[in-house]
């Protein structure tokens, strides 16, 4: 099933995933700017600004990689100022994340903190443009 809003997502949630990306979301919106909007993507929730800001992705949902847990990732993590070391990368050279496996793991400063950095980097790019093949332009 793929979810085509929160609450269908919730739906196909263990009980703690649950917690931990209703936690996690609520932190996110409390920090984004206005301009800032969720969507559905890939089946779990992505944030944009100008481009794509962060994640949420339960293991429950499959794609993500997360054997356990909620994955918090930053899309452009590796151009963040993350000066606590707070991030992992693990094999991907731009997405860094946190992995959660409990909602008592989720600690909001330090939290807000990183997402700041994230917003703050969002406001130096434009808005992203969709590129479309010359191939379908160049009849």
């Amino acid at each position: 099933m793929q979810p085509k809003n929160n609450l269908e997502l919730y739906s196909l949630l263990t009980e703690e995933e649950r917690i931990m990306v209703d936690v996690l979301r609520q932190i996110i919106l409390e920090v984004l700017p206005p301009h800032c909007y969720e969507k559905l993507t890939n089946n779990v929730p992505y944030f944009f600004g100008n481009r794509r800001i962060c994640l949420v992705w339960p293991a429950s949902i499959k794609g993500g990689g997360v054997k356990k847990g909620v994955l918090f990732g930053f899309s452009y993590g590796n151009r963040i100022n993350d000066t606590d070391g707070y991030l992992e990368h693990g094999t991907n050279k731009r997405i860094y994340y946190k992995i959660f496996k409990s909602a008592n793991e989720i600690k909001i400063r330090p939290l807000k903190k990183i997402l700041k950095e994230a917003v703050a980097l969002d406001a130096t790019f434009s808005k992203a443009k969709k590129i479309y093949s010359s191939r379908y332009y160049n009849h």
